[in-house]
């Protein structure tokens, strides 16, 4: 089976960031498929190479964080339109599409392909477009709100299937379409390159983690981050005098903001790095006894599937939350990690004594984490799931002793 798959911001581990469909095609390669990628890059040019097995299409379309918004439909639509005309002008032969979000105008392809190419294409939705952008107050007017939300129940309506990265999200799809399969496939755990370990001396020297305890938060730095709540948790532990080392580790739009209101606030156990590719997030979790998951407290929000939450756990250690959705009662009923309010940060203060006194209780927090991942969201799992669903299996075989049932 030959699979088109379209990712408008697909990396790859030397580049660093969110590689979930790095591994999604090249996991289907293994196992027999041929995949097709068509992405974008910011240079000028096209450009078509083989990166591990998966033919890559770059198309030249800027984007950035740092785009207003209608800079970045003009971008979606861009790419869109580019997509297409490269599907005509190669003449490329698929049997199935495989359409990733966001943008959420990644759909108009697949209904374009739908109606004009006589092929069905499968829909994964990684953000809840154009819910989240509304509920952050990105999209105002009426009338494009009214019609956004029908483009996204048209997108499901024409999707043979649906690929969720969340129980919140899979919940919220059903609801704009029940009749439709919708199948949840979260982000996930590399455990065979992340492993939990010793600290390494030098990394620790390198990295300045001085203080017996590290709290790192890795990811995108924007508007629905809101890495305010991490300075303020940073700010109070300096205040009592708990040695505790912050790590922010990243780019985004809001990060020159963030760097001088640490400034402001005098925040001397606080440090910046810039993005780093996948080895770099290991070198980074080495010396890290926590990882922070942030974002804006904002309902929707909630609903995320945050790929450097799975690093964490493939890494061991211990997982903080500030959303009170699904995450929050992964890192609970799990015993890896604990939820905290991120408007008070009284609260951090109070969950995170525990850890500091006890290496007992931090230890098995740790070993919790690290065998979470590795028996529900590895990514051998993760793949499997996909090549069942695209080969219309009602289960996969993991082990000779275990057995994963696909549900839609």
């Amino acid at each position: 089976m030959k699979i088109l798959y379209v990712h408008q911001y697909f990396k790859t581990p030397q580049e660093g960031g969110a590689i979930r469909s790095y591994y999604l095609a090249k996991g289907l390669v293994n196992d027999g498929f041929e995949v097709e990628m068509i992405t974008a890059h910011n240079e000028q040019g096209y450009r078509k190479v083989e990166i591990d097995g998966i033919i890559v299409h770059y198309l030249p379309v800027f984007y950035s964080n740092d785009l207003g918004f209608f800079k970045r439909i003009k971008s979606f639509l861009s790419f869109v339109r580019k997509a297409k005309k490269l599907i005509e002008k190669e003449k490329i032969h698929f049997d199935l599409a495989y359409l990733t979000s966001t943008p959420l105008t990644i759909g108009l392809i697949g209904l374009w392909i739908k109606k004009t190419k006589k092929k069905p294409y499968i829909f994964e939705v990684r953000d809840l477009w154009p819910t989240a952008p509304i509920e952050i107050g990105a999209i105002k007017g009426k009338i494009i709100k009214r019609w956004l939300y029908k483009l996204e129940a048209k997108i499901y309506e024409g999707a043979d299937k649906i690929i969720a990265l969340s129980p919140g999200m899979r919940d919220w799809i059903k609801s704009v379409v029940p009749e439709k399969d919708v199948y949840m496939i979260p982000n996930m755990a590399d455990c065979e390159f992340f492993n939990k370990e010793l600290k390494d001396p030098k990394l620790a020297h390198f990295y300045h983690a001085n203080k017996p305890f590290t709290i790192t938060y890795l990811g995108s730095i924007g508007l629905t981050n809101h890495l305010e709540y991490f300075l303020d948790i940073a700010e109070k532990s300096q205040q009592l005098g708990l040695k505790i080392d912050f790590k922010i580790v990243g780019e985004g739009s809001r990060l020159p903001h963030l760097k001088m209101l640490s400034y402001l606030k005098h925040l001397k156990n606080v440090e910046f790095y810039s993005h780093q590719n996948k080895e770099g997030v290991r070198r980074i979790l080495n010396v890290t006894d926590a990882t922070y998951v942030c974002f804006a407290d904002i309902p929707v929000l909630g609903t995320n599937s945050p790929n450097k939450m799975f690093d964490s756990l493939a890494a061991g250690k211990l997982t903080i939350v500030n959303s009170k959705g699904w995450t929050k009662d992964l890192v609970e009923s799990y015993k890896c990690g604990f939820y905290t309010d991120p408007n008070q940060p009284n609260d951090f203060i109070e969950k995170i004594n525990p850890f500091l006194q006890e290496r007992s209780l931090l230890e098995s927090y740790k070993n919790n984490a690290r065998e979470v991942a590795e028996q529900h969201y590895s990514k051998k799992l993760q793949i499997q799931k996909l090549v069942g669903i695209l080969r219309n299996e009602k289960k996969i075989k993991i082990s000779d002793s275990e057995v994963y049932i696909l549900t839609a």
